[in-house]
């Protein structure tokens, strides 16, 4: 009896190594250094990307790069893979990817996605093809609490018709903004909605121009700091003069459903200011960003109303991606002509706003009635020259 139970069990193991050396196949199939180019919409040249793929304790591991925007390397947050079929997330980008090895193992072919998906193949690298990997910056320095800064230089120039909003900075506290209009600038820099400026020409909403700016102060800034130096740039680029009133409005409410809230915290970062990237249908991607900064972002370019943060969730940051279908006012919020026709009905599409932020991120929009603060425009003019 003990015989057979020995050989049964040798039978089991001889039944599960063949399909243990299959996997062991596959994932060694997708170990090596790959390599490819994105071009996303509006982008004014390729950007491109390196994705270091090794086995370790029979798992799958990665480390990515992308080498034309002189970033650290970035690590793979989640890797699995399936036969010939690859998914991969990286959460300080709010990033995936998902492809398919070619038969002959040289290359991946699938879809990046960050907000919104752009088609993406990666070659196997060789020693004489593999791109050179510039050694990572140094790490940034975060400006000084009580500095008081200002932008040493900036210039101010029309936007491109296909530039889509965004507000970034990079690692040296460099400003870069596209797509923005006056009206965006004075938003985020007193941290106001739409209905919260009253007066000011037609054009202050309607022009839009992409801003850099570069801080007297080295560091990077933190949000107060860079709302500092935009409050600064409206007054001596645009003549910005302006007071305030106080007005009752509705408002929106950010509060936790019951189930709780989908989000991420983001990674440990010394970045202190967020970055926002696209909206609605394609996505928003936000990352290392407070509910409150959010929030400020929702009341500024995609929502009627002011936006408050209710969560809780006081400093706390976080990475992730809404992605809805805006209506028509979103959409003029946006910056789409007054009469743009509605959305196509798609039933693909994603939901609207209000439900969204439930299935997505498990947070709600209530609509409140508070005071609030308005500026009204006493002066403001066009740019001056660069």
């Amino acid at each position: 009896m003990k015989v057979k139970k020995f050989i049964l069990c040798l039978t089991a193991f001889a039944a599960l190594l063949p399909g243990s050396l299959m996997r062991a196949q596959n994932a060694a199939g997708f170990v090596g250094t790959w390599q490819g180019a994105l071009k996303p919409a509006g982008a004014p040249r390729e950007l491109r990307m390196v994705l270091k793929i090794e086995l370790a304790d029979d798992k799958l591991k990665g480390t990515f790069y992308s080498i034309d925007q002189q970033a650290p390397p970035i690590p793979v947050t989640t890797l699995t893979q399936d036969g010939a079929s690859i998914k991969m997330s990286m959460s300080m980008l709010n990033g995936t990817f998902e492809g398919t090895l070619s038969p002959d193992g040289s290359s991946i072919a699938g879809t990046w996605s960050q907000g919104v998906s752009i088609p993406l193949t990666v070659v196997k690298a060789t020693p004489a093809t593999a791109w050179s990997i510039p050694d990572p910056p140094p790490p940034p320095k975060v400006m000084a609490a009580d500095a008081k800064p200002s932008f040493e230089v900036s210039t101010i120039k029309p936007s491109r018709p296909e530039e889509r909003f965004s507000l970034l900075l990079n690692q040296s506290g460099m400003l870069n903004t596209t797509a923005t209009s006056v009206s965006d600038l004075i938003k985020f820099a007193y941290g106001v909605h739409p209905k919260q400026i009253v007066g000011g020409p037609a054009w202050t909403e309607s022009d839009r121009f992409d801003v850099t700016g570069k801080p007297d102060t080295p560091g990077i800034p933190n949000v107060p700091q860079l709302q500092m130096m935009i409050q600064k740039l409206l007054a001596d680029r645009f003549q910005l003069m302006f007071h305030k009133d106080k007005r009752e409005l509705n408002v929106y409410a950010i509060t936790v459903t019951k189930t709780g809230s989908k989000i991420t915290k983001a990674d440990p970062s010394p970045l202190a200011v967020p970055g926002f990237v696209g909206g609605g249908q394609r996505g928003m991607n936000v990352r290392n960003s407070t509910i409150a900064e959010f929030a400020g972002i929702l009341q500024a370019n995609v929502l009627d109303r002011p936006v408050v943060d209710q969560t809780g969730f006081g400093l706390d940051r976080f990475n992730f991606i809404l992605k809805w279908t805006p209506d028509g006012a979103q959409l003029q919020g946006a910056g789409a002509p007054p009469n743009a026709p509605p959305p196509v009905p798609d039933t693909e599409a994603p939901p609207d706003i209000f439900t969204a932020f439930q299935q997505q991120l498990g947070l709600k929009l209530d609509s409140v009635k508070a005071p609030v603060d308005t500026l009204v425009i006493d002066k403001v003019e066009k740019p001056s020259d660069n």
